[in-house]
């Protein structure tokens, strides 16, 4: 089992591609993609710009998000994306977003593995109980059970949950890029299975961080008490 773990685990350092940036080409597009530049080079936005649908899931658009996906996945140069709407009101709201697993007041049953993962997130009492009654929260509301990690007030422009996350993938954007992808692989693959395997993906995980020149930097940075220099590598 741990050597099929290894081989569907396994690293490979990304081809050196091109950065994505929008454009006036782009300008019609449902989905945009830019790249900022300055100090927040790495961080990559992609722009839902949908507006007559109010941003909902069409061929187009879900067409172009893959498209735009498979482009930033092969880049080395992305270190963290943001999704942002283009179309005011709509994704995201902040705090005053109203959200719940409503679908027992319409008859019907959480899908998309609602009733799998909400529990596991929440505890199997809170999960039954906001499932059974079909509550709607408050973005705090949500933020206090752990359904979110942050609630901020709305501001004149509409536009504070993506000032909100862009100070998150500022925090993000120093740290090894190598560590930080690989944390993210151990535990979106762990969560799927029980403790013993969740485990062992973890271990595959580190074992594949270890020769990095990343990891020799972080600690050499460390023991010479200076701020490390990650290069992805």
């Amino acid at each position: 089992m741990l050597r099929t773990l290894a081989s569907a685990l396994r690293w490979r350092p990304l081809e050196k591609t091109r950065g994505c940036a929008s454009s006036p080409v782009d300008a019609g597009r449902e989905i945009q993609v830019r790249a900022l530049e300055g100090l927040d080079q790495g961080i990559t936005e992609i722009l839902m710009n949908r507006p007559s649908a109010r941003n909902a899931l069409g061929n187009v658009f879900v067409s172009q998000l893959l498209e735009a996906l498979a482009q930033l996945r092969e880049d080395r140069h992305v270190r963290v994306l943001i999704f942002r709407s283009g179309v005011k009101g709509v994704f995201c709201a902040a705090s005053s977003a109203v959200m719940g697993l409503i679908e027992t007041t319409r008859g019907l049953l959480p899908g998309a593995g609602g009733t799998q993962r909400l529990p596991r997130c929440l505890g199997v009492a809170l999960a039954k109980e906001l499932i059974f009654t079909g509550r709607r929260l408050s973005g705090m509301q949500a933020q206090a059970l752990g359904l979110v990690n942050h609630a901020v007030a709305q501001n004149e422009e509409g536009n504070a949950a993506y000032h909100r996350a862009l100070a998150l993938a500022q925090e993000i954007l120093p740290q090894a890029p190598i560590a930080v992808r690989l944390g993210k692989l151990a535990i979106d693959r762990g969560i799927e299975v029980d403790i013993a395997s969740g485990m062992a993906i973890e271990g595959i995980c580190y074992a594949q961080n270890i020769p990095t020149r990343d990891r020799l930097e972080g600690m050499a940075a460390f023991r010479e008490k200076r701020t490390p220099k990650f290069v992805g590598e």
